[in-house]
Order: structure tokens, then sequence, then C-alpha cells
């Protein structure tokens, strides 16, 4: 019977994401409103199916970069708030007042547009003002919050419901400017209070945070990273189990032997040693995966890392199955994910290729159709 799996493509266990989104539900405790960061479909997990599965099991809202990524959400039908983290252009407030997605706001035009919507629409526009606190990105700086708060006010159709900013270095292992960071902002909170200006939700805590720092914790906090099962760095700690939920499936698609001098791949920078046994993987950077790895990368078949030689081409890249035991056309190959009693983590791809781990999932292309389990 032939195999109906695609012949490539991305295993996401709704259960595992189920599990991490419980787990850090309960780190947060009931008195702080969990944000699901679901940006980047979700962190290349796919967005919807995340969305849904986080919200039945503890995220009170979502929270994506772009007004694109909300109105994706809308069109499948989740209704929950839905928090744009990044710049919002003032022609895309039409759609985020018609659609009822919180905009965050670090400039007046992306404001004034907002108002101007809400009113031609009879509605209220809800934003987020964006503090920048050492980032250096989006934002307003400090001293400009109570000016603008001020602003905001005289805008009809505006409900300013929340204030945030952004950690630069949360995940390093000094954490000393998180803490300078987070002064800054308790004084732009003191000072909005103090001018008359209570917004209701303050967050600042990311995954890195919510793990090493509960002293970061205001009353909502913005989980990302952590609901995939991944851990931000090295640097924080593993003190909250988390369950990787991403696997990279494919089948070998040849199998033969090449002989001593042989060679694979683009600029032959792979000649053969000696005889080898050559699986063909019908992956590649076009796909996502990263040409980075070549000539150091492995997959796993029989449980047991076969080792990549050659370059990582658009399409396809070998590995020498030499040493994992017998190897036939179609057997499957785990890219990155667990086969057995061996695992290749996206950590491991990560420092193979010179990067993140965020880097590694978030690249994966649509060409690796998405297929859910558990849940």
């Amino acid at each position: 019977m032939p195999d109906s799996r695609p012949l490539s493509y991305v295993e996401v266990d709704l259960s595992a994401i189920a599990a991490n989104t419980r787990a850090i539900r309960a780190r947060l405790g009931p008195g702080v409103t969990m944000i699901a960061v679901v940006k980047a479909n979700a962190y290349g997990h796919g967005l919807v199916p995340c969305a849904r599965i986080m919200l039945a099991n503890g995220a009170d809202r979502l929270a994506v970069s772009r007004v694109s990524e909300a109105l994706a959400l809308r069109a499948a039908g989740i209704v929950a708030p839905i928090l744009t983290l990044g710049y919002a252009a003032p022609d895309e407030a039409a759609d985020a007042v018609t659609h009822d997605i919180t905009v965050a706001v670090g400039d007046r035009p992306t404001a004034a547009a907002l108002a101007e919507q809400a009113a031609a629409l009879g509605r209220v526009a809800c934003l987020h003002v964006k503090v920048d606190t050492g980032m250096g990105r989006f934002g307003l700086l400090p001293e400009e919050v109570v000016p603008f708060l001020d602003w905001l006010a005289t805008l009809p159709g505006v409900r300013a419901e929340g204030i945030f900013t952004h950690f630069a270095t949360a995940d390093n292992a000094d954490k000393s400017f998180v803490h300078t960071q987070m002064a800054i902002f308790q004084q732009v909170l003191a000072a909005a209070e103090a001018a008359g200006h209570v917004l209701p939700l303050r967050h600042a805590a990311n995954s890195s945070a919510i793990l090493d720092l509960p002293e970061t914790l205001l009353n909502a906090a913005r989980p990302g990273i952590a609901l995939y099962g991944l851990y931000p760095s090295d640097h924080v700690s593993r003190n909250l189990p988390l369950q990787p939920a991403l696997t990279i499936r494919s089948r070998v698609a040849r199998v033969r032997t090449l002989p001593a001098g042989a060679s694979i791949g683009y600029d032959r920078t792979y000649i053969a040693p000696r005889t080898i046994r050559a699986a063909l993987i019908p992956v590649g950077y076009g796909d996502g995966y990263p040409r980075l790895l070549s000539g150091q990368g492995a997959v796993l078949i029989n449980g047991r890392r076969a080792p990549l030689v050659g370059r990582v081409a658009m399409d396809q890249f070998v590995v020498d199955v030499s040493e994992v035991g017998p190897v036939a056309q179609d057997d499957e190959v785990v890219l990155l994910g667990r086969q057995g009693d061996e695992v290749i983590s996206a950590e491991d791809l990560a420092r193979m290729a010179g990067t993140i781990n965020y880097h590694i999932v978030t690249a994966l292309l649509p060409r690796l159709p998405r297929v859910y389990v558990g849940g």
C-alpha cells in the first residue's frame, strides 16, 4: 500500500504545545494575562492550529508582529484579542479597527489614523503603547511617553488599553541590562500614572524573563518560543520542563555505492576518501533547511546519525549511510527531532549553522507542509 505521508514535511505535536502552554500558564499564575506570541507562522509551527491550541490551554490573548498576521487569525474565526507587536502603517488602520485588532503604537500618525478610522466606523480603536527602554528599535523613548499619552487622550474613539517594553538581553548570561530596562519602564509607568494615565495591561516579560526573571512580571506577559518547547538560549535555565513540538521528516530518495574519489554536489566540496554508501535526501534550502549545514550537518536514519556530505542544494542533499545499517529507498529520515534513542535538536542545527534556534524553525518554508498530531 502506498505511503500516504508527504514526501517531506514538518510534523507538529499539538499535545506538546498544549502541555507547554499549561506549564507556562501555571508559572505565570492566575493574576497575569497570558499573551501567547504566534508571530512568524507561530515560529514556523503553523499560525492557526497553534493559536487555537494555546487559547484552549490557558492563553488569554494572542500577539503577532503584523496586521496581516492578525487578519489571518480573524479569517480563521479566532475571536480572542490579538495584539500586533510591530509597526502598523497608518493605511492599515481601517483593517485593524474593522477586525478589532489591538495595535502597538509608537508614533502619532498611526494613532491618528486609528482614531480617524474609529470615528468613521463608529467603533473604538484599542492600542498598546510601546516604550523603547533600550532595544533601540520600535517605540517611544521614555521621555516621550507622557506627552504622547496626553495627546492620545484628546483623540476620540481611541482606548489605550496597555503599555509595554521589550528586553534586549534577557536571554544572555549577564542580565544586568534587563534590570536597567525594567527600572526605566517602572519610572515611565509611575510618571504616566502621576499624569493621570493608568493603562490596564502592563507587560515586559518574554519567554526568557518568564523562566529566569520573575521580578519582571507585571500583570501581563508575552511567552513566545517557550510555548513551542524551545528555550531562548543556553543561558536561560531549564527550570520549567518544555516539550519540543516540531519534527522534520523525509524519506530516502536514492541509495547507491560511490567509489573512493567520487565527488558529491556543487563545487565538489566532498571527495569520497573511501567507498561509501550515499543516500539522497529530498530537502534543501528551498525548504528552509540551512545551506550553512553543508559538510557538517547530519540526519537520523535507523536511529543513528548519518553525516551530511557535500553542499546542501535547493532541493536535496546527500548523507553518508555507510555506518547506520541497511538503508533502502523510502526509508524514513528525521532531519530535526527524535528517531529511536537519538535526537537532533533545533539547538544542534543552530550551532552547526552558526545561528539560533529561532532562525531554524521560523525559516522553514511552505513547501514543507505542516502535519499536525496530538492535541
